[in-house]
């Protein structure tokens, strides 16, 4: 290589701009500004990343706090609880029972779980309904998701444990006694059946829910028609009624209404009928377990419940608090021995006959038609029958609640009228049930598809309109709800019928100030 071709390799342009240098070093310069502009790349690229972190971050802040809002709504009053007034001045065995609530809803069901348990112990008081006797037996089922609050039901059961033991330690003794005498016989007589002992009655008040369906109606047969059957899990009654053994969903639903059931004994070939049975339920569980009991509201047996879902909160509970009291289990078994004294001077008393006031009964019928309406139009016919059977329950607690009365009064009486603070009271806690019972309705898995708080447009466009408003308010509405505007012209023309809105005038409307829902109860 001679000198020019030396000098040649060592010129190098950068920028324009001739430099003699090495190859070494020409190596070493662009490493230099590679690593600097890769250096600034990294710093703008961080700075980038940092501000889309943060922009993340407070989307995610903002979503999240969102979420609560959203949860905090979904958990708070998305059905309501019985009014305060409803426990200003209950019966006193009442009164001391829901004094162990720790909310709302807590005091609700161990209100409804005392009423409903008690009501299998009033055997020899009635009533006229309908033209018809009818007695104060219930049925309830108490629904939540997992972990809600419902298991404190389990309580109200020790108000009547005195006098289940009670019959069950009359029956072992019994049942001693047939065994021994059955020996005796045995050993002395020769294959002659006469004189044989005959095997005593299985008294008891609690039934299993998941008996065979024979074994239930002899069990109430020997307890002369009287029963309760008290789960808290519902699905054990929904799994007996798809036995082939166990279904005893006809029996039940006869029971409500104190017909006659008949069934047959295999063992002696003996045909039975069991008249005027007077059985209480008291059920807890899950949604998915109301639906597995009651798939639809076409049997029946829907509207026979009482139903009462509670709201799940996503709060934990102080389970330490009043640890240093009296615990819950001895409180409430000291309540069932009280009960149990009255029950002793009740059931010694002749039958009992309860009615209410002819004031009371226009309130009534009244409260009940214009519900009847409003219900009709939303829900349609397969609404009706859990409207009327409302009312039968409506007319049963007031029963139940004045019978309680009587626990504060020594003087006996045959004859029962309800006061005007129980039938209130009644009506109080029916009023906020029927919503409930709506919602459950809704749920069901064959009726048709609602939104997730269980309620379908109808209802929801009912419940968006305000007080007063006019075409294009509603519209509007309408509009936010998804719901076509021929439809909601439709709906309309319905709620005026069913009396529920009000043509004011020209493009004027308002809700019926009158209905019973339009200042007690938000749908």
């Amino acid at each position: 290589m001679n000198k020019d071709d030396i000098q040649k390799n060592s010129i190098i342009v950068s920028n324009g701009v001739e430099s003699s240098t090495s190859p070494k070093s020409e190596i070493s310069y662009m490493d230099e500004i590679s690593e600097k502009d890769e250096l600034s790349n990294i710093s703008l690229k961080t700075e980038k990343e940092e501000t889309k972190e943060i922009e993340e971050v407070k989307e995610i802040a903002v979503m999240e706090e969102n979420e609560e809002t959203e949860e905090e709504e979904k958990y708070k009053n998305i059905l309501p609880t019985f009014p305060r007034e409803v426990y200003e001045d209950l019966p006193e065995i009442l009164s001391k029972a829901v004094a162990k609530g720790i909310s709302d809803e807590d005091k609700d069901i161990l209100l409804l779980g005392s009423i409903v348990s008690l009501s299998a112990c009033m055997s020899n008081v009635s009533g006229i309904y309908d033209q018809r006797e009818v007695f104060p037996n219930l049925f309830l089922f108490v629904t939540a998701k997992a972990s809600a609050g419902k298991g404190r039901l389990a309580l109200c059961r020790k108000l009547v444990e005195p006098i289940h033991k009670e019959l069950l330690e009359k029956q072992r003794q019994d049942m001693v006694e047939y065994k021994s005498a059955l020996q005796l016989f045995k050993a002395t007589s020769s294959s002659s059946e006469l004189g044989k002992p005959q095997e005593p009655p299985q008294k008891t008040l609690i039934i299993p829910a998941n008996s065979s369906a024979t074994s239930v109606f002899q069990i109430l047969n020997d307890n002369n028609g009287v029963g309760l059957i008290f789960e808290t899990e519902g699905d054990t009654l929904a799994h007996a009624f798809k036995s082939e053994y166990g279904n005893y969903s006809d029996g039940f639903r006869k029971a409500f209404h104190h017909e006659t059931i008949s069934y047959s004994r295999r063992k002696d070939k003996e045909f039975v009928e069991l008249d005027k049975p007077k059985l209480s339920a008291v059920l807890s569980g899950t949604p998915s377990q109301v639906a597995t009991l009651i798939p639809s509201a076409e049997n029946g047996l829907f509207s026979r419940f009482i139903f009462y879902c509670m709201n799940i909160k996503p709060e934990w509970k102080n389970v330490f608090e009043n640890c240093g009291e009296e615990n819950l289990d001895l409180f409430f078994e000291k309540l069932g021995k009280e009960f149990y004294e009255f029950y002793n001077r009740l059931k010694s008393e002749p039958v009992i006959t309860f009615s209410i006031t002819p004031e009371q009964q226009a309130e009534f019928n009244s409260f009940f038609s214009d519900t009847q309406k409003k219900m009709h139009c939303i829900l349609g016919d397969e609404y009706l029958a859990s409207v009327r059977r409302l009312g039968l329950i409506a007319f049963r607690i007031a029963m139940i609640l004045t019978v309680l009365r009587r626990k504060e009064s020594s003087e006996p009486s045959a004859k029962l009228v309800c006061s005007d603070r129980d039938f209130h009271t009644a009506m109080s806690i029916v009023s906020v049930l029927i919503e409930h019972a709506t919602f459950v309705f809704n749920l069901l898995p064959a009726e048709k598809m609602y939104d997730s708080k269980g309620k379908s447009n109808k209802q929801l466009f009912l419940d968006a309109l305000p007080k007063e408003f006019n075409r294009q308010d509603y519209l509007k509405i309408v509009e936010n709800l998804g719901i076509k505007a021929k439809t909601a012209e439709k709906y309309l023309s319905e709620f005026r019928k069913a009396g529920l809105i009000l043509h004011e005038g020209h493009n004027k409307y308002s809700k019926n100030k009158n209905s019973p829902f339009a200042s007690k109860i938000t749908w």
